[in-house]
């Protein structure tokens, strides 16, 4: 089964064809507007979020009773897998 477009009808007046361009030339610069104006609208809400993030993160009391921070140390969740018995994670 295949699918076959319809011929193009052009019209054959030189009028309707400047305005059918046109009108497709301003569409074309109303969508490009929306699109700038998204864009602008997402990088000045995602950089006030980043800006208020920070100044929370620099308002934030730092911990003096932290314990000290040992190289020595892997810190994680560990499984002990015996032999001969099916582990479980």
């Amino acid at each position: 089964m295949t699918f076959v477009f319809p011929p193009l009808r052009r019209s054959r007046n030189p009028l309707m064809r400047a305005l059918s361009v046109l009108a497709g030339l301003a569409l074309l610069g109303v969508l490009l507007v929306f699109g700038v104006v998204v864009l602008g609208v997402l990088a000045a809400g995602s950089i006030a979020f980043l800006v208020v993030r920070q100044w929370k993160l620099a308002r934030a009391p730092r911990a003096a009773t932290a314990a000290p921070h040992r190289p020595d140390v892997l810190e994680g969740e560990f499984t002990v897998i015996r032999t001969g018995r099916p582990a479980h994670h």
